[in-house]
């Protein structure tokens, strides 16, 4: 759980048919370019997320606001899913990857809090020494939200679906953000 001035974001796992019809409806949508989805079909949700829950490394997530969907989230062993070969892993090392919900009534700093709330859970697990992102090069949004909680891009990278910013966040540099002593 993770308490903002915004509100409580709590996150529990995602089940993958119950929640494939509003997984459905954020993945397709057009905010939702970046997450590739876009003319997925939901029995092409219910398989990716059923994919997902089978995966020894790699867990999907869905993130409430209040108690409400807000946001999905998936957690990844970089060693084994989307970067294999691509750096050299370190010890600690998560992988992740978010998605806001749309709405017609945006809350000004939400996605600021989804992300930071998403990263406190990631680091409650204190096995958790740097996390990994790999947005696309062009996504200058989710670059700078990144940035803003502590994530230093690396490089770029080729992955078979998109070119890739390679950045990472560690426990440290999460904090020091958020304006918390370290």
């Amino acid at each position: 759980m993770s308490t903002t001035g915004i509100g409580t974001f709590t996150i529990r796992p995602l089940d993958p048919l119950k929640d494939a019809e509003l997984l459905h409806s954020w993945v397709t949508h057009p905010k939702a370019a970046y997450w590739m989805m876009q003319d997925a079909k939901l029995p092409d949700v219910e398989r990716e997320y059923m994919r997902i829950a089978a995966h020894e490394h790699h867990h999907a997530y869905l993130g409430l606001h209040e108690g409400r969907p807000a946001f999905l989230m998936e957690k990844y062993d970089p060693r084994y899913v989307e970067l294999t070969g691509l750096y050299d892993p370190e010890p600690g090392d998560v992988g992740m990857h978010f998605l806001v919900a749309p709405t017609d009534r945006p809350i000004h700093g939400f996605t600021r809090a989804v992300i930071t709330a998403v990263m406190d859970e990631l680091f409650a697990d204190p096995r958790t020494r740097r996390v990994v992102v790999e947005p696309d090069v062009s996504n200058k949004a989710v670059h700078a939200l990144n940035e803003a909680v502590g994530f230093v891009p690396v490089r770029e990278i080729d992955k078979p679906e998109k070119r890739a910013l390679l950045s990472f966040c560690t426990r440290d540099q999460f904090l020091a953000a958020r304006g918390v002593a370290v």
